[in-house]
């Protein structure tokens, strides 16, 4: 009886495969916006773990002021000095690495063109501290780091702007009063999780920034990494009264420092994310009930177009529960029809959301079966009313309807 009830559900919906397509629609859109919005979700929560994990999972960044880094990498605050990073890694044993860095906005020359990009001073410790690997030439050794040699190596984004297929090696960069020689190029690290473009950058050596960029011997930030076998909490609390005490704070008085647990961001932005796309997929669940609303609509729609039908099959001996099956299984196909192209769908934007965002391509097994379950359950939910009213229709009454 089942087989025979899906053969007729499928014969009724090719018969108006127009109005079949129309009344699913609605479930394929909601459907195919929860697999894509959680694709999606988890394709961003995933970049910024990895995000983080490329600084590695015990690493923490000590700022001047309360209101931590603002635009250019600099504060109005006290900053710090090159000492403090020596006496963080040489007095506290629960820091493996300590480097400090200045950052700031300028514009890159060479000949005719220029670029806009952001300049680090840096440290050899720095880069190897931020996995900044060299695709082309080598880095600043540690003497020219300490002779402020005018050489710098560049980011991808800034050698294709400035250079094209120029060989930029040994060329000199302008970089505001300062010439540079170009020895090396970084390897090409893409977008941060921020949407920051992390091959637009320029490397210098920090006494170099300090000397001809900044004019003054200031470090605006303190890049820290705690020893593997040590809590970041313990090295926080470590760096802290340490700072307090160098910087001369009294007790009672405000720290006029951040130290920044970039474990706790990545947390804080997995849970917005997390928060984010649990809400768009609400929104988008909503389809589905709309969906199931249409399916009941043209059920009862061909119910009253096929009265006389279910009068003829009722009066030559079918029961009430076969014509109730019939048309529940009608509704069922229909949804599960929906649920399959909204599958479908679903994972093509997630992967055409994931490619355009630049993040994993991560769909979710479980929620795919889910979403498929539920739109099941909408057929049965929704497309059991109608059936209802065909199978108590009385046969006299429904074949003498026009």
């Amino acid at each position: 009886m089942l087989l025979e009830a899906f053969r007729l559900a499928l014969h009724a919906i090719f018969r108006n495969a127009l109005r079949s397509f129309l009344t699913v629609l609605g479930i394929v859109i909601g459907v195919a916006s929860v697999i894509a919005m959680v694709t999606i979700g988890q394709g961003s929560q995933l970049r910024v773990t990895r995000d983080m994990e490329s600084l590695g999972t015990n690493t923490v960044m000590v700022v001047p002021g309360q209101g931590g880094m603002r635009q250019g990498g600099f504060t109005a605050d006290r900053p710090f000095t090159i000492a403090d990073a020596e006496a963080i890694q040489q007095d506290l044993s629960t820091v493996a690495i300590a480097a400090p860095y200045n950052i700031t906005g300028i514009t890159a020359v060479y000949g005719n063109q220029n670029h806009f990009t952001q300049l680090v001073g840096a440290t050899t410790e720095l880069m190897d501290a931020m996995n900044w690997s060299i695709a082309e030439g080598r880095a600043f050794s540690e003497a020219e780091e300490r002779a402020g040699r005018p050489v710098c190596v560049l980011g991808q984004t800034v050698r294709e702007e400035l250079f094209g297929s120029i060989p930029p090696l040994g060329q000199t960069v302008r970089l505001e009063s300062l010439a540079c020689e170009v020895i090396g190029i970084l390897e090409s690290k893409g977008a941060t999780s921020f949407g920051e473009d992390q091959d637009d950058t320029v490397a210098i050596p920090l006494k170099t920034f300090q000397r001809r960029i900044a004019g003054n011997d200031d470090v605006s930030i303190i890049f820290i990494e705690a020893r593997a076998d040590v809590s970041t909490v313990r090295a926080i609390r470590d760096i802290e009264a340490l700072m307090r005490d160098r910087r001369r704070i009294s007790s009672g008085e405000e720290d006029d420092f951040s130290v920044i647990d970039m474990k706790q961001i990545a947390s804080i932005l997995t849970g917005i994310t997390s928060v984010l796309t649990g809400l768009l997929s609400a929104v988008a669940g909503v389809s589905l009930l709309v969906g199931g609303i249409g399916i009941m609509n043209i059920m009862l729609v061909s119910v009253t177009e096929r009265t006389r039908e279910i009068g003829i099959r009722l009066a030559v001996g079918a029961q009430a529960g076969q014509v109730l099956m019939q048309f529940l299984v009608e509704a069922i196909v229909l949804s599960l029809l929906g649920g399959v192209m909204g599958i479908a769908l679903g994972l093509a934007l997630g992967a055409l959301g994931a490619h355009l965002m630049a993040i994993p391509f991560a769909p979710d097994p479980f929620v795919i079966l889910v979403a498929f379950a539920f739109s099941a359950g909408v057929g049965v939910i929704f497309g059991y009313f109608p059936a209802r009213r065909a199978a108590r229709m009385d046969p006299i009454q429904a074949l003498r309807h026009q």
